[in-house]
């Protein structure tokens, strides 16, 4: 990000860009920044957008060899498109020699990094990756937020609410935006606000269930999962999010007694860094050994089910019944 700045800033531009990473808020961000740098926002004459699969490679070629109407450069904005994914020689060979008067921006969600395409851009372009913000830039973007709003808030508070949305920015920005118009009138923010409007996000739910299941508190760990089953989620679904809670834990159990820093450790689980207080806190309930057996339990039961052996919702139902009654170890 601090290159693709740099070339904003002295207005020294490369003729081809990929913007590709999981942060999709951070991708359009920045595409907009780039695109209004390269070309004025009213110019509707030189710039245009090509999506999704099927665009025409050979279309794309003419449109960018066409020299741009009364402006410093045309510039062509490709999304989605697959591109980076499949093998596409005819465009890895044409961004060697993208002419000087255009611009293309490719925005990418998948790419292949041993690709063609993406070694010709990353040779005489920019690649520009957006990850995953880590926590405490996370804390200051919204921080930032809610000192321009005129609002305070907890830090104990900012974690009960980044625990709701998650890493995600896109979904973090529209959780704050409700957060705001239910607060309006007032200048703290507090946990009840946060429980009261943000969206508990169903793997969030999942999680305490597992919680629940550790506590050996079964009564809740049924409720959870009815009221999951209730809101049309599917069983299989379900399913799929404990494996990878249960998944998650493994993970972190496997990694005990390495060294690594609490971001380091929190990307190699894949948690956000502000919840892996909250997986330590359950692993210490499991041995290595019961993880193993419950990744493998879930994969059996979603094998039974698609097999026809079991049906969706009472297998899951049983799996909560097991865990919820299995001794565990005590916590430390």
């Amino acid at each position: 990000m601090k290159m693709l700045l740099e070339d904003i800033k002295n207005g020294n531009f490369k003729n081809v860009y990929l913007l590709t990473g999981e942060e999709v808020y951070l991708r359009s961000q920045y595409r907009k920044k780039l695109r209004d740098a390269l070309l004025d926002p009213a110019d509707t004459m030189n710039g245009a957008v090509f999506e999704g699969k099927g665009i025409s490679v050979g279309e794309v070629i003419d449109l960018a060899e066409t020299m741009p109407f009364f402006a410093e450069r045309r510039v062509i904005e490709i999304r989605d498109s697959g591109f980076l994914k499949s093998a596409c020689p005819e465009l890895a060979d044409y961004v060697m020699e993208v002419p000087e008067s255009t611009c293309i921006i490719f925005n990418e969600a998948e790419v292949d990094k041993r690709g063609r395409l993406y070694k010709a851009i990353k040779k005489v372009g920019r690649v520009v990756e957006f990850q995953r913000q880590d926590e405490k830039t996370l804390m200051r973007w919204v921080l930032g937020i809610l000192k321009r709003e005129g609002k305070k808030i907890t830090e104990g508070t900012l974690y009960v609410f980044l625990g709701r949305t998650g890493a995600d920015m896109e979904h973090i920005e529209k959780e704050l935006e409700k957060l705001l118009c239910y607060t309006m009138g007032r200048e703290e923010i507090t946990d009840l606000d946060v429980e009261a409007v943000c969206i508990d996000r169903v793997e969030n739910r999942i999680f305490e269930m597992i919680q629940a299941i550790t506590e050996q508190k079964q009564k809740k760990a049924l409720d959870l999962y009815a009221d999951l089953v209730a809101t049309k989620e599917s069983p299989l679904k379900i399913l799929a999010l404990i494996t990878k809670q249960f998944h998650r834990l493994l993970l972190l159990k496997s990694l005990s007694g390495q060294i690594f820093d609490r971001s380091e450790l929190a990307k190699k689980v894949g948690v956000p860094p502000f919840a892996l207080g909250k997986y330590q806190n359950i692993n210490k309930r499991f041995t290595l050994e019961q993880l193993r057996r419950a990744v493998e339990d879930c994969v059996e039961t979603e094998e039974r089910v698609k097999t026809g052996q079991m049906q969706d919702q009472i297998s899951v139902e049983l799996l909560i019944v097991k865990y919820s009654t299995m001794q565990t170890k005590q916590r430390v």
